[in-house]
């Protein structure tokens, strides 16, 4: 699906609405912008149409004059089909109970009387939201099914465009540099172009070049000969010999020191390893992987880093997004790290509330994956009941040190303006512009928030 198909998405839309003449006009105007229209006009019949079928948007009255009214519908397409869009059309005197009700999921409302073209612009907007996100889901359950990427966890484009790369690489054969802070899951990358290369029959061999010395990760690499050095009383392979065939992943390369770089290099360019107290080559047939947190170009201006070697492994390069640049993973990623932690730790978490959920998803992340896992792992070990809360976050997630929220230090001083200005522009950025998560994370409607960018000047 491209741009154009995406800007003229048609929808499948559900009208709720008690007053058959209102119900007309509002099927009319979306059918004329080449929407899908069911008509029904009371909450119940909504909530069993939603319950029969799927819909991509919902418009529905706030007021329905029955039991079963548009919040009773929102509540019910948020349990069914979460990722339904719930427009309310609402009386003046209602739209704080609508302002409320964006909170627990609805996409915008609609004041009465009715302006169709307010309402086709926001049903529009929907729509468009709706296809893009189908055509990520689509295109990521194809790459899982084709090529086992089900472990790398994430719907957003960053990471759809990362796992494209990596289907891309994978049967190349080429060397590959993995780039990205720590914790965003490098291994697991380089371990998918593993699984989906010529080599997948294989050993996948990993070794950290930061967590040892010079000399032990030289033995390590390259192995030793008996009487190498004290203590050495038989041949040892070293871990290139052992990956013969398969593949190498150097975590961490960038901490290896110029010696070591010269020893890698002879191996990627003669595909020879030599081990300690040897002099005799070894043919060995890897491919290798390497991952750095560290900026190798930047270390090659400063001859810290063999500028051969950094061309030599980086054949192909992946960058990893950092978690902060793709919050609308977060959800997902919690979602997956409770279940992990009640297999391995025998708990029965059934999920989080919405306002833990919200806080988790605000937090810049340092540590990255790595760190959120730790920090849901804990939670579900810790908890007291079956749905984590506020009450089960660290105190480093729901309060910084002294006691003041994120980002209190930083909006400290500032006029009240001035702070919400801020607020929305950093919000903004951690979500790469997604105007619906930055919605969601603050806790006000779309069109309010619309309505801060054009007032505070923060159109990208």
């Amino acid at each position: 699906m491209g741009p154009a198909d995406v800007d003229n998405a048609a929808a499948s839309v559900l009208i709720v609405e008690d007053e058959h003449a209102h119900a007309e006009a509002m099927q009319e105007g979306l059918q004329r912008q080449g929407h899908e229209c069911a008509v029904v006009h009371d909450g119940a019949a909504g909530i069993a149409r939603l319950q029969a079928e799927h819909f991509d948007i919902i418009v529905t009255d706030l007021v329905l004059g029955s039991e079963e009214d548009g919040l009773a519908v929102l509540g019910a397409a948020r349990k069914r089909s979460p990722d339904t869009k719930v427009i309310l059309v609402t009386a003046h005197s209602s739209v704080e109970t609508c302002r409320r009700a964006l909170q627990d999921g609805a996409f915008d409302y609609v004041e009465k009387p009715l302006d169709l073209d307010e309402l086709r612009t926001i049903v529009d907007r929907a729509a468009e939201l709706t296809a893009q996100k189908r055509t990520i889901r689509e295109l990521r359950e194809q790459i899982d099914d084709k090529y086992g990427f089900e472990n790398i966890i994430g719907n957003s484009p960053a990471m759809v465009k990362v796992l494209e790369k990596v289907r891309r690489v994978a049967p190349a054969g080429l060397p590959v540099l993995i780039l990205g802070e720590s914790g965003t899951g490098k291994e697991l990358v380089a371990q998918a172009i593993h699984r989906n290369s010529r080599r997948s029959d294989q050993r996948f061999v990993t070794i950290n070049c930061a967590g040892l010395s010079e000399s032990l990760l030289e033995d390590e690499l390259f192995g030793h000969v008996k009487g190498a050095y004290t203590g050495a009383t038989t041949d040892r392979r070293g871990r290139f010999e052992h990956a013969d065939g398969g593949t190498m992943f150097l975590d961490e390369v960038g901490d290896m020191s110029l010696s070591m770089q010269a020893q890698l290099l002879r191996v990627l360019e003669n595909g020879e390893v030599v081990r300690v107290g040897s002099n005799e080559p070894i043919r060995v047939d890897v491919r290798v992987i390497s991952a750095t947190n560290s900026d190798l170009a930047e270390r090659v201006e400063k001859n810290e880093f063999r500028e051969d070697l950094y061309f030599r492994i980086k054949g192909a390069t992946i960058e990893l997004p950092a978690l902060r640049e793709r919050a609308e993973d977060v959800p997902l990623l919690v979602d997956h790290f409770i279940k992990q932690a009640n297999e391995k730790h025998g708990r029965d978490v059934a999920g989080i509330d919405a306002d833990a959920r919200r806080v988790l998803a605000s937090y810049p992340w340092p540590g990255n994956i790595r760190q959120l896992r730790n920090v849901v792992e804990n939670m579900v070990v810790l908890a007291s009941g079956k749905m984590l809360t506020v009450d089960d976050l660290p105190g480093e997630i729901h309060r910084r040190p002294g006691g003041q929220p994120h980002q209190a230090r930083q909006l400290a001083g500032m006029s009240l303006d001035e702070a919400e200005k801020e607020l929305i522009r950093s919000t903004l950025k951690m979500v790469d512009g997604n105007r619906e998560q930055a919605a969601k994370m603050l806790g006000i409607g779309e069109r309010t928030l619309y309505r801060k960018i054009k007032e505070y000047d923060l159109r990208r």
